[in-house]
């Protein structure tokens, strides 16, 4: 019997840095809000799917589903003032049983492979966390100045992150302090080892006008395949 499996999908940005009024996840990528390409990479590959909003952005959700006809089945849970305090809040919705993939509302273009293998992974392994390579040359500020670093040093860090969704609950619970960024951060403070896999070049996640435009770019290419 298969292990339960639960996508818990975060959406928290304003649209800002997009210089755009409508939050980043519910801007069109051909044709249809990028949160919905998201949902669909994991309907179908998980039991349960959670989505986390501000409260403020129900009544939006809403009005997209009913126009663009979303139809997964998936349980809303209102975010909180932080990604930490967003997270915490869809896991007490996810119960203890199983695997979590944690993941940004703004990747919509992650493979359903890569998703495949983050729960295999993770399943034998306790935690997957996707990285890829730096591709570009890296510099350190340092006491008022940079320094070049050894750019085969540093990993970019992805999501879906998956995790046994007890051991990240109860690491969320030991959490001491705001400073943290992603999960696997939560989880290594609490004492766990992180295990990485090879992430995708093409998961990227949308947070300027130009990555909409790359976005574009990609689903073109890998529908014309």
């Amino acid at each position: 019997m298969r292990t339960k499996r639960t996508a818990l999908i975060v959406g928290g940005g304003t649209g800002q840095r997009m210089g755009s009024d409508v939050p980043k996840q519910f801007l069109l990528l051909q044709g249809k809000p990028v949160i919905f390409h998201t949902i669909e990479k994991f309907a179908g590959l998980v039991d349960q799917i959670i989505l986390v909003l501000p409260q403020s952005q129900f009544s939006y959700w809403e009005q997209l589903c009913r126009q663009y006809g979303m139809s997964h089945n998936l349980t809303l849970v209102e975010g909180g003032d932080t990604r930490i305090g967003s997270v915490m809040n869809g896991l007490a919705k996810a119960g203890d049983e199983g695997l979590v993939a944690i993941h940004d509302a703004v990747r919509p273009l992650v493979t359903k492979s890569m998703i495949e293998a983050a729960f295999g992974f993770a399943e034998s392994g306790g935690n997957a966390i996707p990285v890829i390579a730096a591709r570009e040359t890296l510099r350190i500020k340092k006491q008022g100045a940079t320094e070049q670093v050894n750019r085969a040093d540093f990993l970019m860090v992805q999501t879906p992150q998956c995790f046994h969704l007890k051991a990240i609950t109860e690491a969320y619970h030991q959490l001491d302090g705001t400073d943290i960024t992603d999960d696997a951060g939560v989880f290594e403070r609490a004492g766990h080892v992180i295990c990485t896999i090879e992430g995708e070049t093409t998961n990227i996640k949308i947070t300027y006008k130009e990555d909409l435009v790359v976005a574009e770019a990609i689903l073109k290419a890998l529908t014309e395949r």
